[in-house]
């Protein structure tokens, strides 16, 4: 009987791939190891795990930005707009991911310590969601809530094993340049009005 499987055609050729090709031991898979060997401790890992279930698919950073629709009345709007930049930093971070195709990591040495829902690593939908949310309500709240959120989301995800270096710097610069286009439609909204 044939064996089921949820992958789609293309992460089953990138996983076929990756088990043809020889482990290459890149610098940003030592630096990744070096993460989890300083940091991979089990209240890190726990912590970890909760930012990631908040991260996953920006679902949290969504529901925050519908929290402050519902509440800051005066300003639904640019919350909602703000909202609407966090989706679609969330959806560009998936585009480039398809185009991409990098794999996550496959060393012996790196756990994985997190399910998830793709076998695409590169870049971090977590680190570009969580970029573009920093900045967009950030803006909204009057609050620098960028080097609060951003480094320990991208450091979350090197802890889980799930990816690379590169892929959280390239999500979060990805997260904040479609933020920054958000930003420029809610100044000219409110200055419209």
């Amino acid at each position: 009987m044939a064996e089921l499987t949820t992958a789609s055609a293309p992460e089953r050729a990138v996983a076929a791939h990756d088990e043809e090709s020889p482990a290459t031991v890149t610098p940003e898979t030592v630096a990744l190891r070096k993460v989890q060997g300083a940091l991979a401790k089990p209240a890190v890992v726990k912590t970890a795990h909760a930012m990631s279930l908040f991260g996953e698919h920006a679902a949290g950073w969504l529901t925050i930005g519908a929290i402050g629709a519902l509440v800051d009345r005066e300003r639904r709007g640019e919350w909602v707009t703000a909202a609407a930049g966090v989706a679609a930093a969330h959806a560009a971070s998936i585009a480039v991911k398809r185009v991409v195709r990098r794999p996550r990591p496959k060393d012996p040495e790196i756990q994985v310590l997190v399910g998830t829902p793709s076998q695409l690593s590169f870049p971090s939908s977590h680190a570009t969601s969580t970029t573009a949310a920093a900045v967009l309500y950030g803006g909204l709240t009057g609050k620098k809530l960028t080097p609060a959120l951003v480094p320990p989301m991208m450091v979350s995800r090197l802890v889980l094993g799930v990816h690379y270096p590169s892929d959280v710097v390239a999500g979060s610069a990805l997260g904040g340049a479609v933020a920054l286009g958000f930003r420029r439609v809610i100044r000219r909204r409110r200055n419209r009005a």
